[in-house]
């Protein structure tokens, strides 16, 4: 079964920043194909749900869904309607005040949530939350929101995801 990888960047973000573009490198290297949605002129988080949605409805194949900050959380919430063989998420932007009740429930897919220890913006203790709810495998790692300098340790993690991904027959 062919696998499409789908990348979701954060607010401020860029849909080639230097964690996609690795990660990209990862999935690419397993014979996976790439896809990456700019989202730079949508401010709006539900918007940017929507566009995720519409341009995954047009992809065929097996999905996997790797979000960063409002990414991860965009990535969650299409996850909700849309059947997904695995999420990716980085200090995802979950029960961010003021936005506690648009946190996506969590989905029956493998789910890996990496987030950095001296995160300023997403608290970690976010991720414990949604990840204990969602039984998805949490790594803590020494870095900020945007764990550039946790490039080398992100394509790790990532690709024992891909491996369990395509060793699921049903995936």
């Amino acid at each position: 079964m062919t696998h499409t990888v789908v990348f979701s960047h954060g607010k401020d973000g860029d849909p080639w920043g230097n964690k996609i573009v690795a990660l990209a490198d990862v999935a690419r290297g397993r014979g996976m194909q790439v896809e990456s949605v700019d989202y730079r002129q949508i401010d709006d988080p539900m918007a940017r749900v929507t566009k995720l949605h519409e341009f995954v409805r047009t992809l065929s194949g097996s999905l996997i869904l790797v979000g960063s900050s409002l990414g991860g959380h965009v990535s969650a919430a299409v996850a909700q309607t849309v059947p997904v063989s695995g999420m990716f998420l980085m200090a995802p932007a979950f029960y961010m005040p003021g936005f506690e009740r648009y946190t996506p429930k969590p989905v029956s897919c493998p789910v890996v949530i990496v987030h950095g220890w001296r995160d300023d913006i997403v608290p970690v203790e976010n991720s414990f939350r949604w990840g204990r709810e969602a039984a998805a495998t949490l790594h803590i790692v020494d870095g900020d929101h945007r764990l550039n300098e946790n490039i080398p340790e992100l394509k790790e993690l990532f690709a024992l995801l891909l491996s369990r991904v395509a060793e699921n027959k049903h995936a």
